[in-house]
């Protein structure tokens, strides 16, 4: 596997970790939900997550970017995690993957 094989496999088992948590406001994971912007990963494992909130006054904006720089360091090959918050652009609905806006009965 060369190096570029295995920086997109721990970008796909960092989705994967993502995938595994929920807002606790609502029954879809964060990544479904369209929070998730961007994951990068440096030829030295090392991640950044680009990422949002539903709102600026979200209740888990202090432990939810924890939860996700814990949970993202348990990869074995990751060195380092920074789970960056923007608000441009702002979430919306929009943003939400089809499966999500099923479960929440939207579609």
């Amino acid at each position: 596997m060369d190096s570029e094989e295995k920086l997109q496999k721990i970008g796909e088992q960092v989705i994967d970790v993502i995938c595994q948590i929920y807002d606790p406001e609502i029954p879809v994971n964060i990544y479904a939900l369209g929070l998730i912007y961007d994951v990068q990963v440096s030829e030295n494992f090392d991640v950044k997550i680009i990422m949002t909130l539903t709102s600026p006054n979200c209740p888990v904006a202090e432990t939810l970017p924890v939860e996700i720089e814990e949970k993202v360091k348990t990869i074995p090959a990751v060195k380092h995690v920074n789970v960056e918050i923007v608000f441009e652009p702002p979430w919306s609905k929009d943003m939400m993957s089809e499966e999500a806006k099923l479960e929440l009965g939207m579609l």
